[in-house]
């Protein structure tokens, strides 16, 4: 089975499910659906930041400050966040991921319920290389000097700009 293969819960504006299609469909139909994203820090607290692969059905060859995908049909948030972590990071015994917040993503041609998680891994990383083209971790002074000058996926980005306003808020 491809990725483009795989079955999706088909979510409404309120987040329940409405349906189910396979991510090749969901995508070339911008048919709003569920996805996890963690933001990912090694033991000096650095982010983990990667430039996705080229052959990527969203946002190829373009730079995340988290891991994580889509939710598969019938699966949780929490257990999506835990796979697709350790799936990209290419580890097995991550602490499960502490859910952050929801919010809505809707950009030009793509929408999805996006639940935000943060984990410390601690572990040595092999990024998976179907999903990884290039990765690193970077304080968050040094991620902040390449947020204009890098192609981000915009979700990750606005998921970022989310993450610090909610960490600024008193």
């Amino acid at each position: 089975m491809t990725p483009s293969d795989e079955i999706l819960d088909i979510v409404d504006e309120n987040d329940e499910v409405v349906g189910q299609a396979t991510r090749g469909e969901a995508t070339a139909r911008g048919l709003r659906h569920r996805c996890a994203f963690i933001e990912v820090r090694d033991a000096d607290g650095r982010i983990f930041v990667h430039r996705r692969t080229a052959t990527k059905l969203v946002f190829p060859s373009h730079y995340d400050m988290f891991v994580g995908g889509v939710v598969g049909a019938g699966e949780t948030y929490d257990e999506a966040a835990l796979r697709e972590a350790e799936e990209e990071l290419g580890v097995t015994g991550l602490p499960r991921p502490e859910p952050l917040f929801k919010f809505l993503y809707e950009g030009d041609r793509h929408s999805w319920w996006s639940y935000v998680y943060r984990v410390r891994c601690e572990l040595p990383v092999k990024p998976q290389a179907e999903e990884v083209a290039w990765h690193t971790f970077l304080t968050d002074v040094e991620l902040a000097e390449r947020l204009d000058g890098w192609l981000w996926v915009p979700d990750g980005l606005e998921c970022h700009r989310r993450l610090q306003a909610l960490r600024e808020a008193p």
